[in-house]
């Protein structure tokens, strides 16, 4: 069972709140425990906080403060958007939403209200949110003065676009529909949209999207003259009062507001007289218009009566008055308990309400995790069991500027290798925000355990010709001295190659720290994080021409890896053609190593040979492999070897913008993993986070 789902929309107005009520009021009656969570919310800007989102919490008596629902005012969302802080603001989105998720055996997320500027971008947010956080969709459409193929098209268009970002469809409600429009509007949908997508039709209800007093009285800043105790009145029809009494009369229907300028005292008596006549309905209130109000008799009149509708009074004039209250959208607010009980008796009624029970209990998410969701898991991960981690290339910038982020963060405890003169005063050059007291700095000629470090080097290698001179010296060596620290347990994991090559910081690791018992290679794997997915590319930095038995173990290696860090392991073994087309050494290889992945792990998802678009094209791969469980859809890209690999990364790399996290070395007894001289802050922070969580499960 999913744990959340998106209720949203691509217009204003189109009725989410009713789904929003409903389908809480469904899960409350499942589960105890039901979150909810709008992301962005709108709200004037009198307004401090969010009707909608109070309406909710307090009705339901859910346990969450208000700024918990959400995280951002729409104001707020655009102003990251303009400065180019997206990506931050989905980062804080996902932190919020797990916060609830940890609480809650279901959350509830709301899109946006389509109240800004531009419905492409906003309808690109919604996505954004729901595709990060894995939500699958209840999409909800307004008939409001559309034609039928109007409404038709609107649904599948919205369907459609989820679809092309792979976010799943639950539902599509179409709400506000006209009594002669719902049989063609079911059949049409039924017939164009998937089978597996309920289709729920909801008809245009008057006494949802009327008015009460107190809303047109706060929508036209109106002062109240009378009635307060009943502005609560819903406003179903208005007229104005602007003719001869008797005909004024025949207007008067069920719930009526009369809007008439404030010195008509006959209009305004007659309106009163015919309320407490059982001749009449009952009227909802009265408007005095161009800042006129009654003559001091009818005011005492009016006093005089027990029972009043409400009176109010505004500045404008009729016809500007009546052209605002016609714009008036009545919202469903949490002092109008009648209409919630309505709103959700109306979903109860006119959606499949077990059919959609139905379909979130056995609803199975389909792509992968996304780069932004995966972070922020990672992140978490290294957070919640704290690892002592190596830098051996202390004085470099870049890992001083990722020192101060993990610092900060408090994410992993930390060795700078280097003189600690040297490294504090680059820090202070650097105008870093970090206190040197969090961190360990250390010059290993100088360290406690240089001698210990010596003697143990020496007896480790002493039958591979290593004097003890030899090893005096070699200890000096930051690389040595690094991967030492975490042979003996005095760190958990190591991060070096910003300055060094690879064979600098492996040569130690595999000279004493070895390979994991099974294990006859060492190989790595890039955690590629794409627009919309994240891939794991193996081996791209280590192995330049492994064998077939060595490919399958690294494609072992990989898919372990893969699961290890939560993304499910589908893995493809790339060559230059896929199934039985091809033929040649090459070819051969990757088919005798594909095969040997089967035998020795029978339980993993793998296909090869296959090539790269067969892999990752949904398309492609079942033109090429139909029935294929992996192509069109891999998660683990075994290259063939490292020239295929380091160049196809690389350019993958610089091509789309993925970040690439990683090399992470596979295979070792302790973690100890080689980044590019070319790195930048943020490969350094990923790397040492995804070291940090390998140290983990050592």
């Amino acid at each position: 069972m999913i744990k959340t789902v998106f209720i949203t929309s691509t217009e204003p107005y189109s009725g989410k709140s009713i789904v929003s009520l409903g389908l809480i009021n469904m899960l409350l009656g499942k589960a105890q425990k039901i979150g909810y969570f709008k992301p962005i919310v709108s709200r004037p800007a009198t307004q401090h906080k969010s009707d909608h989102i109070q309406t909710v919490l307090s009705y339901f008596d859910l346990p969450i403060t208000y700024d918990e629902a959400h995280a951002f005012s729409w104001q707020e969302a655009m102003r990251q958007s303009e400065t180019g802080s997206q990506g931050e603001m989905i980062d804080t989105v996902i932190r919020k939403y797990k916060q609830l998720e940890d609480k809650y055996d279901f959350t509830v997320i709301e899109g946006t209200d389509y109240q800004g500027e531009g419905s492409a971008f906003e309808f690109e947010v919604n996505a954004s949110i729901a595709k990060n956080l894995g939500a699958p969709v209840i999409a909800v459409i307004s008939g409001e003065n559309k034609t039928t193929a109007q409404i038709a098209n609107s649904a599948i268009t919205m369907v459609r676009n989820f679809e092309a970002r792979e976010i799943q469809v639950l539902a599509v409600i179409a709400n506000k529909i006209s009594e002669e429009q719902t049989d063609d509007v079911r059949e049409l949908l039924a017939a164009q949209l998937p089978d597996d997508v309920i289709v729920a039709i909801i008809p245009a209800m008057r006494a949802l999207q009327a008015p009460t007093m107190k809303e047109i009285c706060e929508s036209l800043n109106a002062t109240l003259l009378f009635g307060e105790e009943r502005l609560s009145n819903q406003v179903d029809n208005f007229v104005t009062g602007a003719m001869q009494v008797p005909n004024f009369l025949n207007y008067i229907k069920d719930n009526l507001l009369i809007i008439t300028p404030g010195d008509r005292g006959d209009i305004i008596i007659a309106a009163l007289q015919a309320n407490l006549s059982t001749s009449y309905p009952q009227i909802a209130g009265i408007v005095l218009t161009a800042d006129t109000i009654p003559e001091e008799p009818i005011i005492r009149l009016i006093q005089g009566l027990q029972t009043v509708v409400p009176i109010i009074a505004v500045k404008t004039g009729t016809f500007q008055t009546t052209t605002e209250i016609g714009n008036i959208r009545s919202k469903i607010t949490a002092d109008n308990t009648k209409k919630i009980q309505l709103a959700i008796d109306v979903f109860n009624k006119y959606v499949d309400v077990a059919k959609l029970d139905q379909q979130i209990v056995t609803f199975k998410p389909s792509g992968g995790i996304t780069p932004r969701m995966f972070q922020y898991q990672i992140t978490n991960w290294a957070k919640s069991q704290k690892k002592h981690i190596v830098l051996p290339e202390g004085n470099d910038e870049r890992i001083l500027r990722a020192t101060a982020r993990l610092v900060s963060q408090d994410i992993v405890t930390l060795t700078l290798l280097g003189n600690p003169d040297d490294i504090t005063a680059n820090i202070k050059r650097l105008g870093l925000n970090l206190d040197v007291s969090k961190i360990n700095v250390v010059n290993p000629a100088a360290s406690e355990y240089y001698q210990d470090y010596v003697n143990t080097l020496y007896e480790l290698r002493k039958n591979k010709n290593v004097n003890m001179e030899m090893a005096t010296d070699m200890m000096t060596d930051v690389s040595y001295f690094g991967t030492m620290m975490v042979y003996k347990g005095h760190a958990d994991g190591m991060v070096s190659g910003a300055v060094h090559t690879t064979q600098h910081t492996i040569r130690p690791a595999l000279q004493f720290v070895k390979t994991k018992p099974g294990i006859s290679v060492v190989s790595s794997v890039f955690f590629m994080c794409l627009p919309d997915r994240v891939s794991v590319f193996g081996d791209c930095a280590v192995n330049p021409n492994p064998t077939a038995e060595q490919l399958a173990e690294i494609a072992i290696s990989s898919a372990e890896s893969s699961q290890r860090f939560g993304i499910e392991p589908r893995i493809a073994m790339l060559s230059y053609s896929s199934g039985t087309s091809g033929e040649g050494e090459d070819v051969e290889k990757v088919r005798r190593a594909t095969e040997i992945v089967k035998t020795k792990r029978p339980d993993l998802k793998v296909e090869g040979p296959i090539q790269y678009d067969a892999a990752v094209d949904p398309i492609v791969g079942k033109s090429k492999l139909p029935g294929s469980e992996v192509a069109g859809q891999a998660s683990v890209l075994i290259f063939p070897d490292l020239n295929t690999g380091n160049n196809t990364y690389k350019a993958v790399q610089r091509e789309t913008g993925a970040l690439a996290i990683g090399p992470m070395l596979q295979g070792l007894n302790k973690p100890v993993n080689d980044l590019s001289r070319g790195c930048t802050v943020d490969d350094i922070f990923n790397t040492v986070i995804i070291t940090a969580i390998q140290a983990q499960q050592d």
